[in-house]
């Protein structure tokens, strides 16, 4: 993999650590205060420095400093952003703190004005490509809650995607962030301080993001990720948030997010 020229003369010759933290399948390269993101380059790569772009003043999301495609691949370059990532171990100990946290993120992406903005994340968009995802063989059935597939669940990702298409919910559109989960976050001296991988941010129902924050505070805290923090209840999420959750939706968005 050769990386651009462009991006070359701007890292130079900076050392940097490998960012192995999440799902996405992408590579990131941590320099002192730039992050290198190695992605293939499909429409989700494509997309977030668009998406970035449009949030500039909006929400705290990096700078982009350099946005290249070469040889299949993506390469975004962007400044780094301060502070921990909501899955530090230092703020997953204290259950108050992270789910204050947490819930401070979620209000703070859903009240992004989406007038004009021209990302959509509805459920027409999504499950159009959650279709051409089946259809090409491309979901990843090893990596989805045990009980999505088989006994009890679905059989296939075709099963699924046909549940997910008959029993559509009525949508409240609102800007969503797309992949809501502890890592995307960054908090410094007790305050959201930015977002990151938002190539599938665009206007949705904010229940995407609820469901999505929901599962990894869960995750990140009940063992599935290799380890168990005592005193989380991640239901008391919808607390902090002031609301009585809507658990078909809930459930409906956690199951639409396993095709991707």
């Amino acid at each position: 993999m050769t990386i651009p020229k462009r991006i070359q003369e701007l890292i130079g010759a900076s050392l940097y650590t490998e960012d192995n933290i999440g799902m996405s399948g992408a590579g990131v390269r941590l320099y002192p205060d730039m992050v290198l993101k190695i992605s293939p380059d499909d429409e989700n790569a494509r997309r977030e420095a668009g998406v970035m772009g449009w949030l500039r003043g909006r929400l705290p999301v990096p700078e982009i400093l350099a946005d290249e495609s070469e040889g299949g691949y993506r390469f975004l370059l962007m400044t780094r952003l301060p502070g921990l990532m909501l899955c530090d171990r230092t703020v997953v100990r204290e259950p108050a703190r992270l789910t204050g946290l947490l819930a401070e993120a979620l209000e703070m992406v859903r009240s992004v004005d989406h007038t004009g903005c021209p990302y959509m994340a509805d459920l027409d968009t999504e499950l159009a490509i959650a279709r051409r995802r089946v259809e090409r063989g491309e979901v990843d059935t090893d990596n989805v809650d045990p009980a999505t597939f088989g006994p009890g669940g679905f059989r296939d990702p075709e099963h699924l995607l046909s549940w997910l298409q008959k029993n559509r919910p009525s949508q409240e559109l609102a800007f969503t962030h797309g992949d809501m989960c502890l890592p995307n976050i960054f908090t410094e001296n007790g305050r959201i301080r930015g977002f990151i991988d938002l190539g599938g941010a665009g206007v949705a129902d904010p229940y995407r993001d609820l469901a999505i924050a929901r599962r990894s505070l869960h995750d990140n805290t009940d063992g599935c990720h290799g380890r168990a923090c005592p005193g989380y209840d991640a239901d008391a999420l919808f607390e902090y948030l002031g609301i009585r959750p809507d658990r078909e939706k809930i459930r409906y968005f956690t199951l639409l997010d396993e095709l991707f």
